[in-house]
């Protein structure tokens, strides 16, 4: 219970910081890669916010955010070699993401188990007969 109130306010904080590119992306000219980029966290920080009332129902949602977060991360790394002036900067923001996605992934609901079509609740429907 304890678990799953912490993953609702992780929840609320990373989607409220994706949330918050929308500011660059209106406010600031851009290169097109970039708005490209913060229109899809933009996107992602409303849909973890609707994922932290129910967080158990939206798991692939939440995987996705860390394992994409891990893979920003690392793409960070890779071009902070290559730009040297802006190596401080990407490094800083790998570790960012590198912790948003630990976190998630340290948080992420268990797996549920599906229903199960034999029980009597769910038979009528799978059968596509309505007996009731």
């Amino acid at each position: 219970m304890i678990r799953e109130r912490i993953l609702k306010v992780v929840l609320v904080i990373v989607g409220m910081l994706f949330l918050a590119t929308v500011y660059p992306l209106v406010a600031m000219h851009l290169e097109e890669s970039l708005q490209m980029i913060l229109s899809i966290y933009v996107t992602l920080g409303v849909f973890l916010l609707l994922a932290s009332r129910k967080p158990s129902a939206n798991r692939s949602l939440i995987a996705f955010t860390a394992w994409s977060s891990f893979a920003h991360a690392g793409v960070m790394v890779v071009q902070s070699l290559h730009d040297l002036p802006e190596r401080v900067h990407l490094l800083s923001g790998a570790v960012a993401f590198a912790v948003i996605g630990i976190v998630l992934v340290v948080l992420v609901p268990a797996n549920i188990e599906a229903p199960d079509p034999s029980s009597p609740g769910l038979r009528p429907y799978m059968s596509g007969i309505n007996r009731a």
